[in-house]
């Protein structure tokens, strides 16, 4: 299970103001919220956001983060005890769960999704956005490039 450290001393960046949500078919879309950073900087910046989340009184099985780029390291870390353990981990559905964008579609629905913007290929967050907004009930966060996540949402958030 992934355990939170203490967050640093450091200060947090603020969100932008979240964007208008767009009407789905059956149910509201999420609140979109952008956390400016280089794409280098995209997985520091979403790692701050789930500790200010879970500080905020989100339970940790409330929250999805997915990579357009690297890895995040603790999937990495999980995904050396095989695939099976690594998914029975979403299934339980108790703590923040990390995964790679290309595997959206195996991600279950969250009431938090936070993608952290961190690979050069805009085509990945372009693919990325609009499947995690589906897999986010009630808010969608995501750090990095606001002229690429914009490109890729379609929308100015």
């Amino acid at each position: 299970m992934y355990k939170r450290q203490a967050p640093a001393q450091r200060a947090h960046p603020a969100p932008a103001a979240p964007a208008r949500p767009q009407p789905t078919e059956n149910r509201s879309a999420p609140q979109v919220q952008l956390i400016p950073a280089p794409a280098a900087g995209a997985l520091d910046a979403a790692e701050e956001a789930v500790d200010l989340l879970l500080e905020s009184g989100r339970a940790p099985g409330d929250i999805l983060v997915l990579t357009t780029g690297e890895q995040h390291p603790w999937a990495v870390h999980e995904l050396s005890f095989g695939e099976a353990a690594y998914w029975a981990q979403q299934d339980a559905g108790d703590d923040v769960f990390f995964a790679d964008a290309s595997a959206v579609d195996r991600a279950k629905p969250r009431p938090v999704v936070v993608v952290a913007a961190n690979g050069d290929a805009g085509d990945a967050v372009a693919r990325a956005l609009p499947v995690a907004r589906d897999r986010a009930a009630a808010l969608l966060i995501v750090c990095g490039d606001p002229q690429t996540i914009n490109s890729a949402l379609g929308a100015g958030v």
